[in-house]
């Protein structure tokens, strides 16, 4: 049997592995010892921030929406609890696109979801 040698896939390996380690800091980005390890870790962070990323942004669309609402006289909880008897189902997302973009239209909703609230005696 023929002899295979491997230095073409050593290498395409090493520069994939070195292209993601481009803009680290001192070997980690020219030794491949150093950037394997450095990569490895970096797609660690990457897969656990992508998810930490969802949570901060609806984190923010609710900060929005709280102080949006207090403007208008209502807390955020009486205002998602107002959307939910309304069937209103528009989500954190767009309410907190309107809040900022249609003021007028984002209102408009609040006195829907004012209305299906019960009247405090």
């Amino acid at each position: 049997m023929a002899r295979v040698k491997r230095g073409v896939t050593s290498h395409a390996k090493h520069k994939k592995t070195l292209d993601a380690a481009k803009g680290f800091y001192g070997r980690r980005k020219n030794t491949i010892r150093a950037a394997k390890a450095a990569v490895d870790r970096s797609m660690q962070y990457a897969t656990r921030d992508r998810k930490a990323k969802k949570r901060t942004i609806r984190a923010l669309w609710i900060q929005r929406l709280n102080a949006a609402v207090r403007e208008l006289g209502i807390t955020y909880s009486r205002f998602i609890d107002g959307l939910n008897k309304a069937g209103i189902t528009l989500d954190r997302k767009v309410l907190a696109d309107m809040a900022v973009h249609e003021p007028e239209a984002f209102k408009a909703v609040v006195e829907q979801a004012k209305a299906a609230l019960p009247k405090a005696a």
